[in-house]
């Protein structure tokens, strides 16, 4: 019988020694990655030979062989990790005899207090637990002797590996399927804030299914920078280990500076950003492989069909279908034609980009490498046929992403624009954003594509949608920084003076247009004016707007709604009226927006009653978050307060709020009117008539909205996992002529726009009008106070309100 050494490694059999050991290994600051993982796996099996022998010698037993299967199994030990093993055995064993062996192995793991993962089986009944359960199968493909008899795994692991060959027709696609399910489950690794390294797409997990594809002599997945690509992610789970003491793949916010320090890295950011590249580079190798498989597996089913049609001589010659000069299909991807020269054609990168974007195809791996291999460098500025590839391919909509990661994946891209560097794979810390900062940009150039037919100059918005956010990664405000990258890339692609000059204004002001319809008074004249006199031109206000679109679609769910659209299609035709010389809107009368039917049908309610008139609408919007609430009431002190204290004490989330002035007609008076977008915490709404009960009664204050706001805070304190940073109020200076303006901006909680509108109450200035938006889990709330005869406030009476509000807050 052939076994492996007893002597070779071996720990103290007891507990403690191994755990010293292990303890001054993973103390030891010179061993790291790699290295470590595998002194720390050949340390564990010296001690469970260790064990083994023992328990051989105890139990009597022979004919058997303790194996290490999974991570274990590839020496792949990080410092938490859990130990698989499988205990096989002849069958010739008295079970007593065989229960003492296992006995006397896991029970010191067990003390240790090390997770254990094991079984018990004959060379048959692993063979057949590998035939019904595809995960077993996958981890006996990484089996590895620690002790016994090497005969036993030596047959297995030839049996499991053949069945693994002759059964890849039917287990690939179950292992296919196995990981489109877990990264619906768990997301893709290199946009998460919150990555899981081992279970999202493009994690550990996923390598470890590029291996057994690997196995099958099926297919390959492309090796370049995949074997670094795991050791960061694997580098990367150590270090979490080490941080937290725990077994965890989660890399949380709260741990991510650890993490980074403990690697040598700058920071979070750094951290992320290392981590996203390595996942990037899986998620590319399994688009590439699986597509091979499924190529692979169409061909051999097609195979006994071309027998029959073409007799057992012929042979089906390879269809090839032109797509563009240089540019063919075969195969289902877009390949370089024969007669392709990428040493003579500079454009025939983009000029590929774009034939497959437009044709909805993949980009062959080969064809990609060969231009990364021998491509020739474009001329700066491009020439004009390369500026229209670019511009096709930006317009292709949603097969420009798969397209743009292929040329991505071997630096293409950051060859044709070297500042994408600076935003590739680079982290968003903002909960609203889904992307990282370049996957947005090319979201964004897919939501433009849609929009091209509304501007004259579709070729702007596509480069303006590539290039808004150019400048994060850099010191400074985006926008401003990006202003100038963008001049200098938009001169490099080749566009002219005027062109250059449109798009740096575009990306210079990509946030104007929805940060002034959310967060500013539009009747005010100065507002609007301000706008125009940024924009421009007509021309350029209609790229903005429909660039202000994409933006946030492709921002995520919460950045965009039909309120949200509204709001910046009002901005939009004022500016507009302005800028094409409109006599009312061009001098100081742009007029307040005349209410809606249903609001001056509350506001006269109002006033006739002298009461709060309300109404709630049920009506969903297929892209808004909550229902829309509008509140009409006399123009009274605490009216902000009082209204959203009641609509907290109902738990309901104000997602976004406009309150103003409306002037009724036949000299009526004026009318407070509160529009609301709000949405039930959780259960169903409240009636309409208890919410107008409670409000009179907030106002009139038989109902102490402080007092039973701060009961059900003790009684249901609020859970944060990481502390948010603190609140900040600002004044806005320069932006109103009639009012002075406050922003705030804090974490959105219950009762939050309540407490703001007390501490406005107690600093004696009237709310002329008020603009809320709530963005996941931060609220940005801009408000536009005056003194009570209605005139902005005193510099110093500003700055001093706004520290009252920040502290009330705090």
């Amino acid at each position: 019988m052939t076994s492996v050494d007893d002597t070779t490694g071996t720990a103290d059999p007891g507990p403690g020694g191994y755990a010293a050991a292990r303890l001054r290994l993973l103390q030891e600051e010179s061993r790291s990655g790699p290295e470590r993982r595998s002194a720390l796996s050949g340390l564990t099996d010296g001690w469970l030979n260790a064990l083994f022998a023992e328990a051989v010698r105890e139990s009597g037993v022979r004919g058997a062989t303790l194996v290490a299967v999974g991570g274990y199994g590839r020496g792949e030990l990080s410092p938490r990790s859990d130990l698989d093993l499988l205990l096989l055995h002849d069958g010739k064993a008295d079970p007593k005899a065989l229960r003492v062996l296992a006995d006397r192995i896991w029970y010191p793991v067990w003390d240790l207090g090390v997770a254990l993962d094991h079984s018990v089986r004959t060379p048959g009944e692993a063979r057949k637990t590998a035939a019904e359960d595809l995960k077993a199968h996958l981890g006996l493909l990484d089996a590895r002797p620690v002790a016994g008899d090497l005969g036993l795994l030596a047959g297995l692991r030839t049996s499991v590996l053949a069945d693994w060959r002759n059964q890849a027709v039917k287990r690939l696609p179950q292992l296919h399927a196995l990981c489109r399910e877990r990264a619906e489950r768990c997301g893709e690794l290199r946009f998460l804030l919150e990555p899981d390294l081992k279970e999202a797409r493009g994690g550990l997990r996923d390598v470890t299914a590029l291996r057994a594809v690997a196995a099958s002599w099926l297919a390959d997945a492309p090796r370049e920078g995949l074997a670094e690509a795991r050791r960061r992610l694997l580098d990367a789970r150590d270090a979490l280990h080490l941080v937290t003491g725990r077994a965890t793949d989660r890399l949380s916010l709260q741990e991510q500076d650890q993490v980074a320090a403990r690697l040598g890295l700058l920071d979070a950011d750094a951290l992320l950003r290392e981590v996203y590249e390595a996942a990037r580079v899986v998620s590319y190798a399994g688009d590439v492989t699986w597509r091979e498989v499924g190529r692979v597996l169409r061909a051999r089913a097609s195979r006994p069909r071309l027998r029959g049609l073409l007799g057992t001589r012929g042979t089906a010659a390879v269809e090839r279908a032109p797509l563009a000069d240089g540019i063919v299909e075969q195969d289902g991807e877009a390949v370089l034609a024969l007669a392709a020269r990428p040493e003579r054609d500079p454009v025939l990168a983009l000029r590929l980009g774009a034939a497959a974007a437009q044709a909805g195809l993949p980009v062959s791996l080969h064809a990609v490498r060969r231009l990364a291999a021998h491509g020739k460098p474009l001329p700066v500025p491009w020439p004009a046929d390369a500026r229209e590839q670019l511009l096709t391919l930006l317009g292709a909509g949603e097969p420009t992403v798969a397209v743009w990661e292929a040329l991505e994946a071997e630096g293409l891209i950051t060859r044709l624009l070297p500042d994408w560097e600076r935003v590739r794979c680079r982290p968003q810390r903002n909960p609203v954003h889904t992307w990282t900062v370049d996957r947005h940009l090319i979201e964004t150039a897919v939501r433009a594509s849609a929009l091209t037919r509304r501007v004259g100059r579709p070729d702007l918005l596509l480069m303006a949608a590539l290039l808004h956010d150019i400048g994060k990664g850099w010191p400074g405000d985006h926008s401003v920084v990006g202003e100038t990258i963008a001049r200098d890339m938009a001169v490099r692609v080749g566009f002219d003076a005027d062109d250059v000059a449109v798009l740096s204004t575009l990306v210079r002001h990509h946030l104007l247009l929805i940060d002034t319809a959310t967060r500013r008074d539009l009747d005010d004249p100065a507002t609007v004016r301000s706008v125009a006199d940024a924009v421009g031109s007509a021309g350029t206000l209609e790229l903005l707007h429909a660039l202000t679109e994409a933006d946030a679609l492709a921002t995520g769910p919460a950045a965009w709604s039909t309120w949200r659209g509204s709001l910046v299609a009002d901005l939009v035709n004022r500016v507009g009226a302005v800028l094409a010389g409109d006599a009312v809107a061009a001098d100081a009368g742009v007029t307040a927006r005349p209410p809606g039917a249903e609001q001056e049908r509350l506001a006269v309610e109002a006033l006739r009653t002298g009461e709060p008139a309300l109404a709630l609408y049920a009506r969903q919007e297929e892209d808004a978050v909550g229902v829309e609430l509008i509140v009409a009431v006399r123009d009274q002190p605490g009216v902000l307060p009082a209204a959203a204290g009641v609509l907290a004490l109902h738990r309901l989330t104000v997602r976004a709020a406009d309150l103003r002035t409306v002037e009724l007609p036949d000299e009526l008076g004026e009318v407070l009117v509160l529009r609301w977008r709000v949405a039930a915490e959780y259960g169903s709404l409240p009636q309409g008539a208890l919410l107008r009960t409670d409000l009179i009664r907030a106002l009139d204050g038989s109902l102490d909205v402080p007092a039973k706001l701060a009961d059900r805070e003790a009684a249901y304190p609020r859970r944060r996992g990481v502390v948010p940073p603190p609140p900040r109020v600002a004044v806005v200076p320069e932006v109103s002529s009639l009012a002075t303006v406050l922003e705030v901006r804090a974490p959105d909680a219950v009762g939050l726009l309540h407490r703001i509108g007390r501490a406005l109450d107690a600093g004696g200035v009237r709310v002329r009008s008020a603009h809320v938006s709530t963005l996941g889990a931060n609220a940005v709330d801009t408000l536009y106070v005056t003194d009570v005869d209605g005139k902005p406030l005193p510099a110093a009476q500003a700055a001093s309100l706004a520290a009252a509000v920040q502290s009330a807050l705090t």
